[in-house]
């Protein structure tokens, strides 16, 4: 099964997974916003790179308003999940289906962000990624990444693994649905160290470098164009 076609099998409930699944849901968003400096008023405009059902988005709409998004991904029904959520500001988004590796046109943007998803790219797409990210920001903007981080050592990648398997096996989910996600994290996450993730960043140009937040295996990056 390719991986668009994995996550669009999942559409039913995964946004009720996610919240349940990732450690700390709230605290990870919140710090998330945290991180952002512009003004409330903002017509930012906001680079949405695997997207989704439009999570991130959503939260970041709801400290600016008047910001306008685009979101891109593989999977067809995530993104028509997204364009139902946010129907009643239709005006303020667009929806691009396909490939984030290959970022193209003159769009600037004032943000980009993505969340749990670019750790499903090989090492030298992660690379290659970041510095294209650094490319369609603005003086002055900011790139957010919601993503995993490979333990260092053998210890902690079995801490993390059972940390995370304990959580969603108190979920409330039927047995089926669990092991469907252990299924897409075994096949398709390619999660990198944390130290890796942060030298690719400032080796892309970006400054203020930093995990500013992090629970077991996900982690709250930033990264900024001076």
């Amino acid at each position: 099964m390719t991986i668009d076609a994995a996550f669009n099998a999942s559409v039913a409930y995964y946004d009720e997974w996610m919240m349940k699944a990732l450690p700390n849901y709230n605290d990870i968003f919140s710090s998330a916003l945290a991180l952002l400096p512009f003004q409330p008023q903002a017509a930012l405009e906001v680079l949405d790179l695997g997207a989704g059902t439009g999570l991130f988005s959503k939260h970041v709409l709801g400290k600016y308003p008047q910001a306008k998004f685009v979101l891109v991904d593989l999977a067809e029904k995530m993104l028509e999940v997204a364009r139902q959520r946010f129907g009643n500001a239709s005006d303020q988004f667009q929806y691009v289906l396909g490939d984030y590796r290959k970022l193209e046109g003159e769009a600037e943007y004032d943000l980009v962000i993505s969340s749990l998803s670019i750790h499903h790219l090989e090492d030298a797409d992660k690379q290659a990624l970041f510095g294209s990210i650094y490319t369609v920001l603005r003086q002055g903007g900011i790139f957010i990444n919601v993503d995993q981080i490979r333990g260092e050592t053998a210890f902690l990648r079995e801490l993390y693994w059972d940390h995370w398997l304990e959580q969603v096996q108190a979920s409330g989910f039927a047995p089926e649905r669990i092991q469907e996600s252990i299924d897409r994290r075994t096949t398709y996450d390619k999660e990198a160290l944390l130290e890796e993730q942060l030298t690719w960043l400032k080796s892309s140009g970006f400054q203020n470098v930093d995990c500013v937040y992090k629970n077991f295996f996900v982690g709250v990056f930033l990264g900024m164009k001076d």
